[in-house]
């Protein structure tokens, strides 16, 4: 494996930042770490990276022991820290430069054109860190995570800051890095997880409490609403009346969510509702097994199941 994460204890007085996490991901694998805020993401990275040291548990960055063999460790990992900390008076290309002697990059004019290239710096390139806006900063911290071409990227919200166009350009580059790297990222933006990745670990204060694929955990999460559109105004009433609607909220006089127990069940009587009042239904969507909808159950309620699934790791 090329990250395996093995009962990591993090402990601030009596607060535990992160409490037993265990995990591990494979090479090729590009994995989603989520969590609300406060929830122990950054900790684990900075741990995993060799910048923060744990009170308990073991790290090893393809196969290197990172409380032992920090520097080693360090060597394998391009990391790209949520406050991506930059050298302002420094140009672009003179601060990569710098990243390259750091690293002891040899070719490094060639390697530096190829990571601005990559991650879409070329414009900006003549330019003090400083004077780049936050799109451009974090573009900046991607290329010199990049620069030494590491085994395994840690990405503490890579897209922070970016707009739309610039979050997709991107979503691609990481995904390309993926085909032979191991990625662990980390956003607040659902819908790229689901974009960019096949599995998804979730930790909330400070446990895990699920690692496994997109798919399984849509599985493991029972949906419970149904939202419903019809082509004409429906008095709310008529909807309330139907035995499998635990509660009805109208969006409009059109639309409506429909919690229930059992959402097929549920289906099917609106469906025979509709025949029987000849209404058209417009949209009928079983809601709450989204990747929004399973992180938030995971993450709000006081005691949360850990769902785990066998994901395809690789090897390392």
């Amino acid at each position: 494996m090329s990250i395996e994460v093995k009962n990591l204890l993090k402990q601030y007085g009596e607060q535990k930042a992160v409490n037993n996490v265990s995990f591990s991901v494979g090479k090729g694998e590009i994995v989603g770490f989520l969590g609300p805020n406060g929830a122990g993401k950054s900790t684990t990275m900075k741990m995993i990276t060799g910048y923060l040291q744990p009170d308990d548990g073991n790290i090893k960055v393809c196969g290197a022991d990172v409380s032992k063999d920090v520097m080693n460790a360090k060597k394998k990992i391009g990391y790209l820290p949520e406050s991506n900390p930059l050298y302002y008076d420094m140009y672009v290309k003179e601060y990569l430069q710098f990243i390259a002697g750091v690293h002891e990059i040899q070719h490094a004019k060639e390697k530096i054109q190829n990571v601005i290239e990559l991650t879409g710096l070329s414009i900006e390139s003549k330019k003090r860190t400083g004077q780049l806006s936050k799109g451009y900063k974090q573009r900046v911290g991607l290329a010199a995570a990049l620069l030494h071409d590491p085994e395994v990227l840690i990405l503490d919200e890579p897209t922070s800051g970016l707009d739309p166009n610039q979050i997709i350009e991107i979503r691609n580059v990481i995904k390309e890095q993926g085909r032979n790297k191991t990625v662990l990222f980390s956003s607040h933006i659902l819908q790229e997880v689901q974009a960019i990745c096949d599995r998804v670990i979730i930790i909330n204060k400070g446990q895990l409490v699920a690692d496994s694929s997109v798919e399984a955990l849509k599985q493991n999460v029972q949906s419970n609403s149904i939202a419903v559109s019809f082509s004409t105004k429906i008095n709310k009433a008529q909807l309330e009346s139907l035995p499998g609607a635990k509660q009805v909220v109208a969006v409009n006089d059109q639309s409506f969510k429909i919690s229930t127990s059992d959402t097929n069940e549920l289906r099917r009587q609106l469906l025979e509702f509709a025949v029987a009042e000849q209404l058209d239904i417009t949209s009928l969507q079983t809601e709450g097994n989204n990747l929004e909808d399973i992180f938030r159950s995971l993450t709000t309620s006081n005691v949360n199941p850990r769902l785990t699934g066998s994901v395809g790791q690789g090897q390392a």
